[in-house]
């Protein structure tokens, strides 16, 4: 499963790197020293921790929002959304995502594989892939002039990493790289994304209560459409409290990527539960 996993995302992740060559080398010659870097020493770590038998842990929450948004414009569902995330796992895990609009009608289905890897103690790097469904309401006509509706279902196949550096306790800052390949012949067959990820964390407002701030830059090519965006996640939690509220806005700097939306918001509330336990061999 590991091998598995991995191969696919160090494929992806290889097409992504083959696509950009032409038109962005420069960012090429930047992120390809980090992904060469880490391998050794995520292949090591695997190795090590393969005979140790440590506590993994499992989670799960629940977001209620006031707007689906996705950095991947044509993935916005634009209105109310619930969703809900699983984590099982301590450094290879599985965490399956499960979005739909207030309304019961599916938005997208994620089934995420991930390795947190280290390479210091500051500095981290993840590997993750994916299979995902996202689903449309269409309008059909059986008939001249009887409209139908129904669900119409797309698929993806997904690699990405993701080095992260931890300044201090309150400031982190990360790459992500991002390949999206469509499997139907009527969607975007190659999606690309490359984002700059700072993080303000722990931040205090009173004793018992804290925030967290997460912009991000990114750059978005969808086969021969390109554009950057500005992205900012914020929440807001309480120490031993499972409810925290979220906030997150997105916004292009400059697209000719087709959207319906040129400026994205929403306000969110979540309830996250968790539990450790040990493998028993």
């Amino acid at each position: 499963q590991v091998g598995g996993s991995s191969a696919i995302t160090w494929y992806l992740t290889w097409k992504a790197v083959e696509s950009m060559c032409s038109k962005n080398s420069v960012l090429i010659k930047l992120i390809l020293p980090l992904i060469l870097t880490g391998i050794p020493y995520t292949l090591s770590a695997l190795r090590s921790d393969s005979t140790v038998v440590k506590i993994n842990n499992f989670t799960a929450a629940a977001l209620i929002q006031s707007k689906g948004i996705s950095t991947i414009p044509n993935l916005t569902l634009g209105k109310p959304a619930v969703t809900f995330d699983l984590k099982i796992g301590r450094k290879l895990t599985f965490e399956p995502q499960f979005r739909f609009a207030l309304d019961g009608k599916p938005w997208a289905m994620v089934f995420w594989w991930r390795y947190y890897g280290s390479i210091t103690q500051k500095l981290k790097i993840t590997y993750h892939t994916n299979y995902s469904l996202a689903y449309k309401t269409i309008t059909s006509y059986t008939a001249p002039g009887t409209p139908q509706e129904i669900i119409r279902t797309t698929r993806y196949l997904v690699g990405a990493i993701q080095p992260n550096y931890q300044v201090t306790k309150y400031i982190g800052v990360g790459l992500y790289l991002f390949y999206n390949r469509g499997l139907e012949s009527f969607i975007t067959q190659n999606t690309i994304m490359l984002s700059l990820r700072p993080a303000f964390s722990n931040i205090p407002i009173t004793r018992n209560i804290s925030a967290r701030l997460d912009p991000e830059v990114y750059y978005l090519r969808m086969d021969d459409n390109d554009g950057a965006f500005l992205n900012t996640r914020f929440s807001v939690s309480k120490s031993n409290c499972p409810i925290s509220v979220s906030g997150l806005i997105n916004k292009p700097l400059r697209s000719d990527i087709p959207s319906d939306y040129d400026f994205l918001w929403n306000v969110g509330l979540s309830y996250t539960f968790t539990r450790n336990y040990r493998v028993v061999r």
